[in-house]
């Protein structure tokens, strides 16, 4: 899967006086076809937008998340409009940056003859700076199937550094993960996350 993730900070205005953070996730995703081979194409598209208050160090936001049925093939994506909500909470400080993204969602239309879909998702992260830039991670993200009644939970531990160009902030990183607990068939053992995260600014 190659993740396409723009994120966007909302500075307070007179209509929301709290911040807020705008994420889309776009999928580009291989998977097998029925007919035999592989398929290659874009998933279903993800939007969510959190609403962050501050609590005493500790940021914590909620907000409402759509997945829209943008597969360009069936074995690409669910055939589902999908709602939820996303919640986040972070304590950051110069040494480690610390919390949980959660994700919840419902199918409520789209195609039917797929089924239904309920998903919860839970992304603990804990990120330990070190020096010139450097750092130390684990992200995985906790996958519950609550239609199906199936999960698998990956921990991770990784590297990455961050550096900046012009007014350009960069942070490349790679995070080998294993699956400590699952419950179902034809989930992952083995999964290796890897990115490149660009910060545009003045």
């Amino acid at each position: 899967d190659l993740l396409l993730r723009p994120t966007i900070p909302v500075a307070p205005g007179d209509w929301i006086g709290v911040p807020q953070i705008f994420r889309g996730t776009v999928p580009v995703s291989t998977r097998p076809s029925g007919a035999g081979g592989y398929e290659t194409g874009i998933g279903d598209i993800n939007l969510f937008d959190i609403f962050l208050l501050q609590s005493e160090g500790t940021q914590i936001g909620v907000g409402p998340l759509l997945t829209l049925p943008t597969a360009t093939d069936p074995s690409l994506g669910t055939g589902k409009w999908q709602a939820g909500l996303a919640g986040v909470a972070v304590h950051a400080t110069r040494a480690r940056l610390l919390g949980m993204l959660l994700q919840w969602q419902h199918s409520f239309a789209g195609q039917s003859s797929r089924p239904t879909v309920q998903t919860l998702t839970a992304q603990p992260f804990m990120i330990f700076n070190l020096p010139e830039g450097w750092y130390v991670r684990s992200t995985g993200i906790w996958t519950f199937d609550l239609q199906r009644d199936t999960y698998y939970i990956p921990a991770g531990l990784g590297f990455g550094k961050a550096w900046k160009e012009g007014s350009t902030i960069f942070n490349a990183f790679i995070e080998p993960q294993y699956t400590v607990a699952h419950h179902g068939q034809g989930l992952p053992q083995w999964t290796i996350f890897g990115g490149l995260n660009m910060t545009f600014g003045k």
